[in-house]
């Protein structure tokens, strides 16, 4: 497995708790940081991870917008965490680093939904990602 899907990992282990817990992103981030910082063989994935996480939290409000906009009438309350936080690691990557192929970044949240959450999840959040990729 490459660094940048561990940090995808990563950084979906690090929105779901804070979602799930309610703590603040900056929190969360924090306390993966310290994690980090005892882990210098992972230092790659950390750091990409750390990008992702930053850069949702840095246009969270553009990201969620395009995650309700094409989705199809779900609330983004209503969907799943897992989903919310693929959601927005995919559209963060195809929106905000041109360094990762639109077609890696969509393929990279369904094989994550597939393996995370629900049998639906996968069809899902490849329908939103293509049409957020398609709106550009």
């Amino acid at each position: 497995m490459g660094a940048r899907t561990k940090a995808r990992k990563r950084a979906l282990d690090i929105l779901f708790s804070s979602d799930v817990r309610g703590d603040d992103l900056a929190v969360a981030l924090a306390a993966e940081a310290r994690r980090a910082a005892g882990e210098p063989a992972r230092e790659a994935s950390w750091l990409y991870a750390r990008e992702i996480v930053d850069g949702i939290v840095d246009h969270r409000d553009e990201i969620d917008e395009h995650i309700v906009t094409h989705s199809r009438d779900w609330k983004i309350e209503r969907m799943p965490a897992v989903d919310r936080a693929l959601l927005r690691i995919g559209v963060w990557e195809i929106l905000h680093n041109d360094q990762v192929p639109t077609a890696v970044a969509i393929d990279e949240a369904v094989e994550l939904a597939k393996e995370f959450s629900t049998d639906e999840s996968g069809a899902f959040v490849h329908g939103v990602l293509a049409r957020v990729a398609r709106a550009g």
